[in-house]
C-alpha cells in the first residue's frame, strides 16, 4: 500500500492556506536526500516556511517536495523526500500533524489472545422490569 504521508501533507497544506495561516514543515535534515541550507539546521532538523509567499514553483509530489526560496536573500532550491517530513503545522496556532516512523509502516493489528476470555469477563444481560 502506498504511504498516506504525501496525501496528508497536501491536505493539511491546503487547509492551513485556506484558513489564512502559514504552513511550516519540520524536516529531518539527517536523511541523505534532503537538500536544504545547512546553516539553518539545528539538532538535525530544519523548519521551513512553505507558504506561497515564501516559495516559488512548489511541487508537493508523492515522493518529494521541491521549491525555491530565499534564505538570507539568496535563492536556493529545496528538495525534501516525503520520508524526511516529520510534521506540517500552522505557525500561528501549531495545529497540524506530527508524523512518526511507524506511520509509514501502517497499523499492525493486535495478535489474538491464545486464551479464551474467562467466564467473569463475558458480557451478560439482566432483565429489568
Amino acid at each position: 500500500m502506498t504511504s498516506s504521508r504525501p496525501y496528508m501533507v497536501r491536505a493539511l497544506y491546503e487547509w492551513i492556506i485556506d484558513n489564512d495561516m502559514t504552513p511550516y514543515l519540520l524536516v529531518d535534515a539527517s536523511i541523505d536526500a534532503v537538500h536544504v541550507p545547512h546553516q539553518f539546521i539545528e539538532d538535525g532538523k530544519i523548519v521551513l516556511n512553505i507558504s506561497p509567499s515564501a516559495t516559488e514553483a512548489m511541487i508537493l509530489g508523492n515522493q518529494l517536495i521541491e521549491f525555491s526560496a530565499r534564505f538570507s536573500g539568496i535563492e536556493q532550491i529545496v528538495s525534501v523526500p516525503m520520508e524526511a517530513v516529520m510534521a506540517i503545522y500552522a505557525r500561528e496556532n501549531g495545529q497540524g500533524m506530527l508524523f512518526s516512523e511507524e506511520s509509514e509502516q501502517g497499523v499492525t493489528p493486535p495478535e489474538p489472545d491464545d486464551e479464551p476470555p474467562s467466564p467473569s469477563n463475558k458480557p451478560h444481560l439482566h432483565v429489568v422490569k
